[in-house]
């Protein structure tokens, strides 16, 4: 009985030893701090012009980098990937392949976890903005709506014709262990460029 317990301690520390190697990482993606929000928005690139063709000629490949999310209210500068699977989540905030790119025209939709990039996100009120700084110019949105759906619910990443949508989601509830039955929804909209 006695080396079956010290089987389990040794089984269960292995088993947090490499919980904590796959998930430390995870939460020191991004920059944080107020001196990294104003150096993110002073590095943007000067806005692209859609008079020569689209806002973005080339589209970004799954895990390639799309640019950054700035949240000024929790002093993060994010990291965005394209592509919301796993490998791509690891890596930062994943932007929905089908939705559009940010600053395009109809709803662009990003996705990360809860317990990582995103874990703060319930802190988010209305009127808060968000930026998301890419190679095409540093996009402003400010957000109007938050809500709660359910975990199989596809409607928060429907196009939007004619609106310039900025949609976040991340499982919720965001102290729940395990696969979370819920997704907490952000949404704003563009206001500046």
């Amino acid at each position: 009985m006695k080396n079956f317990s010290l089987l389990l301690m040794v089984v269960g520390l292995a088993m947090l030893g490499y919980s904590l190697y796959e998930f430390i990482p995870q939460l020191t993606l991004g920059k944080h701090g107020d001196q990294a929000v104003k150096d993110a928005i002073k590095q943007a690139p000067k806005l692209a012009t859609t008079k020569d063709g689209p806002l973005y000629p080339v589209r970004p490949k799954v895990g390639e980098s799309v640019g950054e999310l700035i949240i000024p209210k929790l002093s993060a500068v994010l990291p965005i990937v394209e592509g919301t699977d796993a490998e791509e989540l690891e890596k930062g905030v994943g932007h929905f392949r089908k939705s559009a790119l940010p600053g395009e025209e109809n709803n662009s939709v990003l996705s990360g976890h809860r317990d990582t990039v995103f874990r703060r996100t319930g802190e988010l009120k209305i009127g808060d903005p968000l930026l998301v700084k890419t190679r095409a110019g540093l996009f402003t949105y400010t957000i109007e709506k938050t809500w709660i759906v359910d975990d199989e619910d596809r409607t928060v990443i429907v196009p939007h014709p004619g609106e310039k949508l900025l949609t976040l989601t991340t499982c919720y509830p965001f102290n729940w262990i395990g696969s979370a039955p819920e997704r907490y929804i952000i949404q704003a909209r563009l206001k500046e460029v």
